[in-house]
């Protein structure tokens, strides 16, 4: 995997995060009291556990009512998110975004209730210390990471679900700058790999969900639903357990580090909360943040030639999967 920056490996990844917490960053603005979110319904995936945890909580303490799209952690998680922000609407639903048809059950069940979403935060990643295939053959972090957002989006909008005037705010990261260029040569193959290579595929997936949003607020726009934002962002290093699968051996340093550098998820959430209840970008088509700091994205992610090739072989993936 053709490598170009400081996210090659864990080591440098990490003093990578911890250098840029201390960096001069412009804000662009901060939430107050005011920003409320009554009325309004959120859907979270990833939300059992560190930055999805947290947002599903400042979320629901906001007054939006929460459903929290979850692996694990049912029902315990709904309780803690309703005891720490007060508010008994928070409801939790089975997903497994490694699995297709687990993908597919959870928009059917939205659509039966006929639910309309006003914010929908993709937020679950993971980082497995090697390859693992998923229940359709395809490699778990690609799917995980990167394709499960592609599905659900398009499923949720094709099905109505997505009200007018929604906001999709899409958890990314700064390493989606770290590749060299796009591999469309290998898309969606099944290949194996090791712990040493899990954080540059990490990165290269994360490129991937970049240039997916940018060319998603694209197609909403030329759609005629301008009004309908994509907002990507990384919120820096959280204190969470998405390491929780390195060697047994440096997990105590890693806890460690985290604990001492690392943000942890209540404040790392801001601004993904930001994101999704700040009038500040009421109406805007795309945003990206890092931290709280407004950013272009990469080039490579801007690039509309490369988000229209890979929404058609993203597409073809999903067609081959599903049949």
């Amino acid at each position: 995997m053709a490598k170009q920056g400081a996210y090659d490996n864990p080591v440098s990844a990490t003093l990578k995060g911890i250098g840029d917490l201390f960096r001069s960053k412009e804000r662009v603005g901060r939430l107050t009291e005011a920003d409320r979110l009554d009325g309004k319904t959120a859907l979270i995936t990833g939300s059992s556990s560190g930055l999805g945890l947290a947002t599903a909580v400042e979320l629901a303490r906001r007054g939006a009512r929460i459903l929290m799209a979850v692996r694990s952690g049912i029902p315990e998680k709904g309780e803690y998110v309703k005891a720490r922000s007060g508010s008994p609407r928070v409801e939790m639903l089975p997903v497994d975004l490694a699995d297709l048809r687990r993908i597919e059950a959870l928009v059917d069940k939205l659509k039966a209730r006929n639910e309309q979403l006003d914010l929908v935060l993709c937020n679950a990643a993971v980082v497995p210390r090697q390859s693992r295939k998923t229940p359709q053959g395809l490699e778990e972090m690609f799917m995980v990471n990167y394709l499960s957002k592609f599905i659900l989006l398009n499923r949720l909008l094709e099905e109505g679900l997505i009200r007018p005037g929604a906001r999709i705010v899409i958890t990314s990261s700064e390493s989606h700058r770290n590749p060299a260029a796009f591999e469309w040569d290998r898309f969606g193959q099944y290949e194996d790999y090791g712990i040493q290579e899990s954080i540059a595929r990490y990165g290269y997936y994360k490129l991937l969900l970049t240039t997916f949003a940018r060319e998603l607020s694209r197609r909403l726009e030329s759609n005629g639903q301008p009004d309908t934002s994509v907002f990507a962002l990384c919120p820096g290093p959280v204190n969470s357990n998405i390491a929780r699968e390195a060697p047994r051996a440096f997990q105590p340093l890693l806890r460690l580090i985290f604990s001492l550098f690392f943000r942890s998820p209540e404040a790392a959430c801001e601004p993904v909360t930001y994101l999704a209840a700040s009038s500040d970008v009421a109406d805007k088509p795309f945003d990206y943040l890092f931290l709280m700091e407004r950013k272009p994205i990469d080039p490579k992610a801007e690039d509309e030639a490369a988000g229209r090739e890979l929404w058609q072989r993203s597409m073809e993936v999903w067609k081959e999967i599903n049949r």
